[in-house]
C-alpha cells in the first residue's frame, strides 16, 4: 500500500501541482557546471562536442556508474546573461532558463532540437529502503519521430507518444535511449524499471468466462523443458473516454510472462498475439472517439489483465520509479553523429571475430560430440556455407543444471571436440546460463559463500566477489581446458524477473534499484575475463538481453523464444531495428522461428516459404543464424529446394563478406551501423520514416524483406537518392526513385536495392567460409549515377592486433563524370595480409561493363 500511495502522489505533483524552480546560482568545475535551484542542484557534464550528461540531484548519488566510461572531455564555455545560462560546446549549445530552471538544447547556429517541461524528483521507498521516483518531461512536436528504447514485440517502430514498460524479459530487450528525426538522441539513465510516456489512468478487466479453448504445448523454461495446458479465458470491462483523439494503449497481463496479447476496444481489435512466451506488456497507439466502449481481453486463466491508457500529447516523458536523480543524456546530431557520441561515452564496439559474420548453425539441440562434428561435416560436404556451429544447453547432463561439466555419456572428450569442428574450419559456440543448479558441485560452492540473489538459482554479478568466483569457475573449468571459441549468454535478464522483490549485492541493496542492469554485469564478466585469460583470441557473446554500455563487451543480441509465424517474422525484423538504433549494433533472429510446427515442419510448403523468408532476411542481419525448439534445424532435413534455396542465399551472405567486415570496421572505428532503420539515412523523407520493414545494409543497399505469403510481386519504397536505384540482383537500374516500385519476386530472394554512388566490395567465387571469403578475389561492382568511394577494411580476423594497428585499407574511388575508378595505393598492414588480388571490376550504368586487373598495394586507375 505504501508502494502505491507514493505513486499516485508521485503523479500528482509531477504532473499536477507544477514544479518550476529559479536558479539561485551556479559554479564552474572542471569537468561539470552545477546550477543550484531553489530545490536541489542541475549537474552538466560535457562528454563529447556534442554531447552532455544532465543530473538533477537532490542529494549525492551513491550508485557505481557502470554505463558511462572515462574519455577525453570536449572543450566547453560557460556565459550568463540576465535570462539564462549558457554551456557551449562545439556540437551543442545548452541553455538554462534562470527564471524556471529549465533547459533548452539548440545546434551551435541556433537552431532548438529539444526542450525540457517538467522535471521532477520526489521521496518514496521500496522495500522498506529509501528512494526516489524520477521523471523528466520534453517537449515533443506533432511531426516529431522517434525511435529506439531497445527491442520490444509490439510491432511499434516509431514510439512518439507510445507507452512502454521498459522491463527485461525473455523476447524483450529495454534499452532506455530514442532517437529522434529532429536531429538528437536521449539516453535516460536508471537501473530500475523505467516508464516511456507513462498512461497513469487504468481500467482492472474481470475474468468472466472460458472461452472454451485449451492445448498442451512444449515450453522451455529456466528449468529446462515441460508441458503446460494453456486455457484461454474471457475478461471484460468498460472504458470511458472523455476527448475524442490518439490515445497510447498498453495492456499488462498482471504475470511475469504472457502467453497471449489480445485485447478489443468497442469493435477494434488493438491485439492479438499469440506465443509460448511474450513479454508482461504490450502497447499501441489507437484512434478513439468519446464515448464508453466494451472492453474484452481473451488470455490465459492466471492473468490479472489491466489497461492503461492517456490521451497522446505533445511531450516526451520517462519516469523511473526507484532512483537517485533525473540523470539523462542528450546527443546531438544526425542519427550517425549521435550513435557514435553515444559510443563515445559508452563504450566503442570491438571487432567481432571474422568467423562470427558468417552463418550460425543452431538446433535445439545436438545430444552429443559425434552428432555435431557428423552435422558440420555435412555442411562442408553438401557445399552449405557454415561458420559457427552451436550447442545449446543441457549437455551438462547428469551434473545438474549449467553445472560447466560435459556429461561423458554424450561428450567424452570435448577438447577433441573442439579439435574436430577447428579441422573443418568452423568454431564452436556454447551456452552457458548465469543459474547454476545448487545441487551441482559449482552450486554448492556458490552457495557456500552465499554467491546466489536469495530464493534463485541466479548468481548475484552485483556482488563483484560472486562475480569474479563464477569467473574463476568458467575459465578452469570451460574456456581453459577446451578452447571454445564462442559463448552464448542465455537468459542474461534474469529470467522471470527475479530480482523483483528480493535484495542483491550480499542482500544490501533492493533488486528493484538494478533491475535493468543484469545483462550488462553478466557480459563484462565473461568478456573481461576472456580478455584477461586469453588476449590473443577474440570475443564473441551472444546473449538474450542487454543494456546501454554492453556494446563494448563485444556482445551481440538475439530475439528470445520467439513463434515461427508470418506475423512474428514482421515483429522481429521492427524489433531488431529498435535494437540497432539504440546503438546496440550486432543483432539477430531465430531463423524460421524458436517455436515451431511439429513434426509438419519437414514437410509443409507453407511453412518452408515462411522458413526461407525468414533465412533470405536473415542474410541481411548483422549476425545470421538459424535456431528451432524440437528441431533438426539442418536444411536437408526440409527438402531439395530448400537446401537449394538455403544454399543460395547463404552464398550471398559469403559473397558479402568484404562489405559486412568493412562496415563492421566501421562501426567500430567510427560509431557506425550496419542494419539501419530509414531514419538513419533519410530522416527528412516521411514516407521513408514510415516503413517498419525496410531498412537499410550498410550505406548502400536497401533490403525489403517479404513479409506475406504466396506473393509473387512486392511493393517497396525507394526513397530519393541522386541517381536513383539499382537492382541488386540483376544490376538493371530501376524507375522508382523517391517512389513506390512494384517489384517481381520468387521464392528465391527478396527485393534488395542499391544506391547509385556506390562502389560494393564482395568476394568472388563461392567461399564456404569466412576465411576463404576474405582470402579470395573481390569483384568491385560500381553502380553509377553519382560520385562513390569506398574504403574496404582488412585484419586478420581472429586477434586484437587490430588495436595496435596491425590492418590495412583500401580506398576506392568513382569519378562519374571521368567514368574512372581509382584504386588508391594500399594504407596499413599486417602480417596475414593477402598482397596480391584479382580484381573484376564490373560497372553498371543502365549497361553493364567488365574489367578485370590485379591489385598489388599500389594505385590503380580503371577507364569506363
Amino acid at each position: 500500500m505504501k508502494k502505491r500511495i507514493c505513486w499516485v502522489l508521485f503523479v500528482c505533483l509531477c504532473f499536477t501541482l507544477g514544479w518550476a524552480q529559479s536558479v539561485r546560482s551556479y559554479r564552474q568545475a572542471e569537468d561539470s557546471l552545477t546550477v543550484v535551484l531553489s530545490e536541489g542542484e542541475i549537474r552538466l557534464y560535457p562528454l563529447a562536442d556534442n554531447a552532455v550528461r544532465v543530473k538533477y540531484v537532490r542529494q549525492e548519488p551513491v550508485l557505481p556508474d557502470w554505463v558511462y566510461v572515462g574519455n577525453d572531455k570536449p572543450a566547453w564555455s560557460v556565459k550568463e546573461t540576465g535570462e539564462e545560462i549558457t554551456l557551449g560546446l562545439p556540437g551543442l549549445v545548452v541553455r538554462i532558463d534562470k527564471e524556471k530552471g529549465t533547459l533548452a538544447y539548440f545546434t551551435p547556429e541556433g537552431k532548438p532540437i529539444l526542450q525540457e517541461k517538467e522535471r521532477q524528483l520526489v521521496a518514496s521507498s521500496v522495500q522498506g529502503e529509501p528512494t526516489r521516483c524520477a521523471a523528466q518531461c520534453f517537449y515533443s512536436p506533432a511531426d516529431e519521430n522517434l525511435f529506439g528504447l531497445g527491442q520490444f514485440q509490439d510491432g511499434q517502430l516509431n514510439v512518439r507518444g507510445l507507452s512502454r514498460r521498459l522491463t527485461q524479459v525473455n523476447t524483450q530487450i529495454a534499452v532506455p535511449f530514442v532517437l529522434s528525426d529532429k536531429g538528437y538522441g536521449i539516453l535516460w539513465n536508471n537501473y530500475g524499471l523505467t516508464e516511456f510516456n507513462p498512461a497513469d489512468s487504468l481500467i482492472t478487466l474481470t475474468r468472466t468466462v472460458s472461452s472454451g479453448d485449451a492445448e498442451t504445448v512444449d515450453v522451455t523454461s529456466a528449468e529446462g523443458g515441460k508441458q503446460e495446458v494453456r486455457e484461454r479465458f474471457v475478461f471484460t470491462s468498460s472504458l470511458i473516454i472523455r476527448e475524442s483523439g490518439r490515445y497510447a494503449v498498453m495492456l499488462d497481463v498482471g504475470q511475469t510472462m504472457a502467453r497471449r496479447h489480445h485485447l478489443k476496444i468497442g469493435n477494434q481489435t488493438v491485439f492479438d498475439m499469440k506465443n509460448l512466451w511474450l513479454p508482461p506488456t504490450t502497447s499501441a497507439i489507437v484512434e478513439l472517439e468519446a464515448g464508453v466502449y466494451p472492453v474484452e481481453a481473451e488470455l490465459e486463466k492466471e492473468d490479472r489483465p489491466k489497461v492503461y491508457y492517456r490521451k497522446v500529447t505533445d511531450e516526451t516523458v520517462f519516469r523511473s520509479p526507484v532512483a537517485e536523480a533525473v540523470d539523462y543524456t542528450v546527443f546531438a546530431g544526425k542519427a550517425d553523429e549521435v550513435i557514435a557520441a553515444y559510443r563515445r561515452v559508452t563504450g566503442e564496439v570491438p571487432m567481432m571475430p571474422r568467423w562470427a559474420l558468417g552463418y550460425i548453425h543452431c538446433r535445439e539441440r545436438f545430444h552429443g560430440q559425434d552428432e555435431i562434428v557428423q552435422t558440420a561435416t555435412r555442411f562442408r560436404n553438401d557445399s552449405l556455407p557454415m561458420d559457427v556451429i552451436v550447442q545449446d544447453w543441457q549437455y551438462w547432463g547428469k551434473y545438474g543444471w549449467n553445472a560447466m561439466r560435459f556429461d561423458e555419456s554424450g561428450y567424452p572428450d570435448p577438447k577433441k571436440l573442439v579439435d574436430d569442428v577447428h579441422a573443418l574450419d568452423a568454431r564452436l559456440m556454447l551456452s552457458v546460463w548465469s543459474k547454476i543448479d545448487p545441487a551441482s558441485e559449482v552450486g554448492k560452492l556458490m552457495q557456500g559463500k552465499g554467491y546466489y540473489i536469495p530464493q534463485t538459482s541466479w548468481i548475484d554479478f552485483f556482488n563483484p566477489d560472486a562475480a569474479a568466483y563464477y569467473w574463476e569457475n568458467f575459465n578452469k573449468r570451460l574456456l581453459k581446458p577446451y578452447g571454445i571459441d564462442a559463448w552464448w549468454l542465455d537468459a542474461t535478464e534474469p529470467e522471470n524477473d527475479d530480482l523483483l522483490g528480493r535484495k542483491v549485492w550480499n542482500q544490501t541493496v533492493p533488486g528493484e534499484v538494478y533491475r535493468n542492469v543484469y545483462p550488462l554485469l553478466v557480459n563484462r564478466t565473461v568478456y573481461e575475463g576472456s580478455r584477461r585469460e586469453m588476449p590473443d583470441r577474440r570475443v564473441m557473446l551472444l546473449t538474450r538481453s542487454g543494456f546501454p554500455g554492453m556494446q563494448r563487451y563485444a556482445t551481440a543480441t538475439w530475439s528470445g523464444d520467439v513463434g515461427h509465424d508470418w506475423e512474428t517474422l514482421r515483429r522481429q525484423i521492427v524489433g531488431g531495428l529498435g535494437m540497432v538504433v539504440s546503438g546496440q549494433p550486432w543483432w539477430t533472429y531465430d531463423a524460421g522461428g524458436f517455436f515451431r510446427p511439429g513434426q509438419s515442419q519437414y514437410t509443409d510448403p507453407a511453412y518452408h516459404e515462411c522458413f526461407l523468408r525468414w533465412l533470405q532476411a536473415g542474410v541481411f542481419l548483422p549476425l545470421t543464424r538459424v535456431h528451432g525448439y524440437q528441431s533438426d534445424t539442418e536444411f536437408w532435413n526440409y527438402g531439395e529446394e530448400v537446401v537449394a534455396l538455403a544454399r543460395r542465399a547463404l552464398d550471398t551472405r559469403y559473397s558479402l563478406f568484404p562489405y559486412i567486415y568493412s562496415e563492421a570496421a566501421r562501426t567500430h572505428y567510427g560509431g557506425g551501423t550496419l542494419m539501419r532503420p530509414l531514419v538513419m539515412d533519410f530522416a527528412g523523407d516521411s514516407l521513408a520514416l514510415a516503413q517498419k520493414y525496410e531498412y537499410m545494409f550498410g550505406p548502400s543497399l536497401l533490403v525489403a524483406p517479404v513479409v506475406e505469403p504466396g506473393k509473387n510481386r512486392w511493393e517497396v519504397y525507394l526513397p530519393h537518392v541522386q541517381g536513383g536505384w539499382y537492382d541488386f540482383w540483376t544490376g538493371a537500374k530501376t524507375a522508382g526513385n523517391g517512389t513506390w516500385e512494384t517489384v517481381p519476386v520468387t521464392l528465391e530472394q527478396i527485393p534488395v536495392f542499391v544506391k547509385a554512388g556506390t562502389i560494393l566490395p564482395l568476394a568472388s567465387g563461392k567461399p564456404q567460409t569466412t576465411r576463404e571469403a576474405a582470402d579470395a578475389g573481390w569483384t568491385v561492382r560500381i553502380y553509377a549515377g553519382a560520385d562513390a568511394a569506398y574504403t574496404v577494411y582488412e585484419d586478420n580476423g581472429i586477434d586484437y592486433a587490430y588495436e595496435q594497428g596491425a590492418y590495412a585499407l583500401v580506398r576506392m574511388e568513382w569519378d562519374e563524370a571521368k567514368g574512372e575508378l581509382t584504386i588508391h595505393p594500399r594504407e596499413g598492414s599486417f602480417p596475414e595480409m593477402k598482397a596480391v588480388r584479382p580484381l573484376r571490376i564490373i560497372r553498371y550504368a543502365g549497361d553493364r561493363q567488365e574489367k578485370q586487373v590485379t591489385y598489388e598495394g599500389e594505385k590503380l586507375t580503371v577507364k569506363f
